[in-house]
């Protein structure tokens, strides 16, 4: 039989008395994907890191195609044909694709000419050998996201790479850059490479993977076909217990109307006859594709772009809001959809993000009283199970999850009356998915007014009261949460759909 590509036998390591991974076993087969799955602090990251040699396992042996890989390091782990692709790509902004491919490629040798054609020749070959269409002189700033992934992976096939780690990277793709990723995915298969695929996104695995490896407090709980597992057992062994409410069920009923839009509109971003009414208690849910207005509809109600048509009426009163100051005045909150850079400080500790819409408040006269800081987020810990250490530990140090928690901490110090989500779950684990849907189902019973915006389908049927279809800067249709179906949000959004309905 011929030996796996990569097999991980017993591996343990620990950080101080924190133990990691606690005897794991793990493998791969040249033309498979194997997806590594777990909640955030189950253990993956670390595992990676041995892979790639950037940890050295306490105990345990890594082989690669039968012969033992001792004491690895970044540098000898590339050797060897492993190589990583994150989702923030490491890439250098102000050099070119051909330079930044180069670079993984060439080795110095003393003062030798570069080859500049021979370069680009190289770059251009790679990328159109994965399908990617990107002009090798391009600078990587000028990039977007999936591209820079595109041209991460043709760096790792051009270094031979045998082992190819994929961490979450379909975070900040678009529908059809995923479909793409996933044909380029399939020719790295069919050339015997190995793939070792992370991801949150359930769906994605029993599209793309082979196998399936399930992490849990820094141990294996199973390794299994895709065909003979589904969705429930999956998320059943990620978490250790059933999770038959990941949407729960609203326990009130919608009250007033808090926030009314008419006709709103505004031509710096495109958005144009936005009409409809948020009411207290309600989680009204703005579903789209990338591209249809979603968030820039969430800027304009928070101020960072002013509308410059229609009205907007909070509580029956007409409201301008000009800057993100008015909105705050006016007690509208907004968790940003990347909130590791808008929604978080991750080098201040949770106390001070927690506290930060509220500092003229807080700290009348200046007068700097940092025992009331901390008093109040160790409220905001307690009742959003916020898991730190204390409110002094520095934002950095917590999961994506409660990361998340932290920016809603933020915003619900203000008290407000309308809460604007942007992707709330995005790039969490499901056990915190379901934590974070609890506490959202927990602020609208307790009467705020709840704007979501999530690309997750089910997520937006699970949890919406109603649903806003957008497409082109508008409302394609306004549906009722229980008539909606995934079909007829997707109609819609593709523009199948051209009867408005007002609810």
């Amino acid at each position: 039989m011929t030996a796996p590509l990569l097999q991980l036998d017993s591996i343990k390591k620990s950080f101080l008395a924190v133990r990691a991974l606690k005897g794991i076993s793990f493998s791969l087969q040249a033309g498979e994907v194997h997806a590594l799955l777990g909640e955030n602090g189950a253990g993956k990251s670390t595992l990676i890191k041995v892979i790639t040699g950037a940890h050295q396992p306490d105990e345990g042996t890594i082989s690669i195609n039968g012969e033992i890989a001792d004491k690895l390091t970044p540098s000898s782990a590339r050797k060897l044909g492993i190589a990583a692709i994150y989702q923030q790509p490491a890439l250098f902004p102000d050099l070119t694709v051909a330079e930044n491919i180069a670079l993984g490629l060439e080795t110095p040798k003393g003062l030798r000419k570069v080859q500049w054609q021979e370069r680009r020749a190289r770059a251009l070959e790679l990328l159109k050998r994965i399908g990617a269409e990107i002009d090798p002189d391009t600078e990587i700033r000028e990039l977007s996201m999936p591209q820079q992934q595109l041209v991460e992976i043709a760096r790792s096939v051009g270094t031979g790479a045998r082992i190819l780690i994929m961490d979450e990277p379909t975070a900040s793709l678009t529908h059809k850059e995923v479909h793409l990723l996933f044909a380029v995915i399939r020719e790295l298969r069919k050339s015997g490479v190995g793939i070792i695929y992370i991801s949150h996104r359930l769906e994605e695995i029993f599209t793309v993977a082979d196998r399936v490896t399930v992490l849990r407090d820094g141990e294996s709980v199973g390794t299994h076909s895709v065909g003979d597992i589904n969705e429930a057992k999956l998320i059943q062994m990620m978490v250790g217990r059933e999770v038959s409410a990941i949407y729960p069920a609203a326990e009130n009923e919608p009250g007033a109307a808090v926030l009314s839009l008419q006709k709103l509109g505004c031509s710096a971003s495109g958005i144009h006859d936005i009409s409809f009414e948020v009411r207290a208690g309600e989680i009204f849910g703005l579903a789209g594709l990338v591209g249809a207005g979603r968030t820039e509809l969430a800027r304009i109600l928070f101020g960072i772009t002013p509308a410059d048509a229609g009205e907007i009426s909070l509580d029956g009163k007409t409201i301008h809001i000009r800057s993100p100051r008015d909105a705050i005045s006016f007690g509208i909150g907004y968790v940003p959809e990347d909130r590791r850079r808008h929604g978080v400080i991750l080098d201040m500790p949770v106390a001070a993000n927690a506290t930060m819409s509220i500092h003229s408040r807080l700290f009348p006269w200046s007068w700097l009283r940092f025992g009331d800081e901390r008093d109040l987020a160790a409220g905001y810990i307690r009742d959003l199970a916020i898991k730190t250490y204390s409110p002094d530990s520095l934002v950095s140090t917590l999961s994506g999850g409660n990361q998340q928690k932290v920016a809603l901490a933020r915003w619900l110090a203000v008290g407000p009356k309308v809460l604007i989500l942007d992707e709330p779950t995005q790039g969490v684990d499901v056990g915190a998915k379901s934590e974070i849907h609890k506490l959202i189902r927990r602020l609208a019973s307790q009467g705020l007014a709840v704007i979501m915006i999530s690309s997750d389908l089910p997520e937006i049927l699970g949890m919406s009261t109603r649903i806003a279809v957008m497409r082109g800067g508008t409302i394609t249709t306004i549906l009722e949460g229980k008539n909606a179906d995934a079909h007829n949000v997707m109609g819609a959004a593709l523009g199948q759909s051209e009867n408005r309905r007002k609810a």
